[in-house]
């Protein structure tokens, strides 16, 4: 991986570029997936949605997703190639995303919603592949929770409902979906410049000895991956079920007018935004372990805050205190697995333990929460989302730890040489 010639500095300013246009690249990815649910008052307007049919376009997009996750992260394994598979993926759901305004009833909006899922599925592997890539040690917690946190944070949770509800407000809904392309295609623009296929490394930095390489099939059947998938199962389905289901139940349930629900939904972007960094950059200091389930417990009590606090601004302060399990995504998705397995079989890791999640909570979550909100009221989906991250706390217990910082502790104190990563 070592250009010749290539200096420590180049490394860090390359890292510091990457971070930035990632940063905005999955970011944009979370701001187009979060449209239907801050539009879906709107949409209702026009083709009356049942809170089923809500849950099923929620749905679909989660499928294509899980399915197009697994299946770039593991060609783009076998390519060795990131860059180009990356940058036509911004390109086409920037294109879907903007003829989803073209929709002229719900099974238009179904169509259009899963093949954005597919487009936008291999977003995240790529992108963390390559952060995981370019990053200090040191700072991969941190980095990669800015790029799959923070990002989501401040453009899918903060801009995304700022801009779709004064969008639809003004223009119509409709032309919420047009303008996001124009950004779209400038950040495939930014990657197709910024981005390396192979980053230089520090002259300094010495040669990584050659590891043998684990079959694919251990690399995804150890401990940590397959606990990962299933915190993931469980995680997406608390996050689908609160992002889908708390602008309808605050609009209805608590009879909030749309301008005070979409100032509580910021909220929540706000907390995306913080957790996405702060809990990353707590677990490159305490371990991976203890920072998942200990965020996880807050995480519990989210859709509750949701259900018993009827004051619209303690309502927005308790969700922002305990939206942390944006924060856990990160971890269970990218970090923990870039420290579990070879470098070579991280893409496919990654899109697999997001598919997992994105197929059977992000997809299947929103559908049963759906069903069950027709039969017994919104108050269910709220339910089935803290439930499910009641269950991640109890996966979360299983991991092995892999935090460098921390095994490098616990070998200085042991006397034993700490291995960063490995199969187990």
């Amino acid at each position: 991986m070592r250009t010749p010639g290539g200096s420590r500095s180049d490394a860090h300013r390359y890292e510091r570029r990457l971070l930035v246009v990632l940063f905005l690249g999955v970011g944009f990815v979370l701001f187009d997936r979060q449209a239907l649910a801050f539009l879906a008052p709107y949409i209702n307007a026009d083709f009356g949605l049942s809170s089923a049919q809500l849950g099923l376009a929620a749905g679909a997009l989660s499928f294509a997703w899980a399915v197009s996750g697994i299946l770039m992260g593991a060609l783009s394994d076998r390519l060795g190639r990131r860059k180009p598979l990356l940058v036509a993926a911004v390109v086409l759901f920037s294109l879907i995303s903007a003829v989803s305004g073209l929709a002229t009833g719900f099974a238009g909006l179904l169509i259009a919603r899963a093949l954005m899922g597919a487009a936008e599925g291999g977003v995240i592997p790529l992108s963390q592949s390559l952060m995981n890539q370019a990053s200090r040690p040191k700072r991969r917690g941190l980095n990669m929770g800015l790029v799959q946190g923070a990002s989501a944070g401040l453009l899918g949770g903060i801009a995304a409902p700022f801009a779709f509800i004064r969008l639809a407000e003004s223009l119509g809904w409709r032309w919420s979906f047009f303008l996001t392309l124009l950004p779209g295609l400038l950040i495939a623009a930014a990657l197709t410049v910024i981005v390396r296929e192979r980053p230089s490394l520090p002259a300094t930095r010495p040669a990584a000895k050659p590891k043998a390489k684990v079959p694919l099939r251990r690399a995804l059947g150890s401990r940590n991956v397959v606990l990962c998938v299933l915190i993931a199962v469980c995680y997406l389905t608390w996050f689908s079920t609160i992002v889908t289901f708390t602008p309808l139940y605050l609009l209805k349930i608590k009879g909030l007018t749309p301008g005070t629900m979409g100032t509580v939904m910021t909220c929540l972007g706000v907390a995306w935004m913080v957790w996405g960094v702060v809990t990353p950059a707590i677990s490159d200091r305490i371990g991976r372990k203890p920072a998942l389930a200990g965020f996880t417990v807050l995480a519990v009590c989210c859709p509750l805050a949701i259900m018993f606090v009827d004051n619209a601004w303690l309502l927005g302060a308790a969700m922002m205190l305990t939206y942390t399990g944006v924060g856990c995504f990160t971890l269970f998705m990218a970090v923990i697995p870039a420290e579990s397995v070879p470098p070579g079989a991280l893409a496919t890791v990654v899109g697999v333990t997001m598919g997992a999640g994105e197929l059977l909570g992000g997809a299947f979550g929103p559908l049963l929460a759906g069903w069950a909100s027709d039969r017994w009221g919104l108050q269910a989906a709220m339910v089935i989302a803290a439930a499910s991250a009641v269950l991640v706390v109890l996966l979360s217990l299983g991991l092995r730890e892999t935090a460098p910082r921390v095994l490098s502790r616990s070998a200085a104190r042991t006397g034993t040489a700490g291995e960063v990563s490995g199969i187990g």
